[in-house]
């Protein structure tokens, strides 16, 4: 068996694993599906609410020793103190592994701190722990499009796109990179 293939095989069996043992849903989970599909619909004069709800389920961690360092980080970067918001998000990253909006928050201080390799590697573990987190995915286009990698930029905001049509600026940001990278102007 070639080596592609055997690791293939195991990244695929890994990830079906991940649904056979994962631990029970959230109990909003049911509320952030209500959401979601609110979010779809075409005309939608509340998005910005419906938005702010997800962002709030988000950042419940479950845990007030959590959220504290997920409130100190986000200060720490709101103050343009990245190292201390790097050092926050890598205590919650630490002690809440599995806690999705952690791993995203020091994504974006890696990134305003423009290490965007660390940036990526923890979008990946946001997206492996949230597949729906749209903030992410519209991140890793923004990185991609800065490191000229537009079609993977373009794939990255597509998906945000599906997940979340009406967030601010996507939907530009696919049409300016679909003609660029058929070669049109704009």
């Amino acid at each position: 068996m070639r080596y592609s293939t055997l690791l293939l095989n195991c990244a695929a069996a890994a990830f079906l694993a991940t649904f056979v043992i994962s631990p029970p849903a959230h109990a909003g989970e049911a509320e952030l599906d209500a959401l979601f599909e609110r979010l779809q619909q075409p005309e939608l004069d509340d998005w910005e609410q419906i938005e702010q709800q997800i962002w709030r389920e988000w950042s419940d961690s479950g845990s007030k020793s959590m959220d504290l360092l997920l409130q100190r980080g986000r200060r720490a970067m709101s103050e343009g103190r990245l190292e201390d918001a790097i050092d926050h998000f890598t205590a919650l990253t630490d002690h809440a592994p599995d806690f999705a909006e952690g791993w995203n928050m020091r994504a974006t201080a890696y990134f305003g701190a423009e290490q965007y390799g660390l940036s990526i590697a923890d979008i990946g573990r946001t997206l492996r722990l949230n597949p729906r987190h749209f903030g992410a995915m519209q991140g890793l286009g923004r990185i991609l499009e800065e490191m000229d990698q537009k079609e993977s930029a373009l794939e990255a905001y597509r998906a945000a796109y599906a997940v979340h049509p009406h967030r601010p600026g996507l939907e530009e940001s696919i049409e300016r990179l679909e003609a660029d990278v058929s070669g049109q102007d704009i």
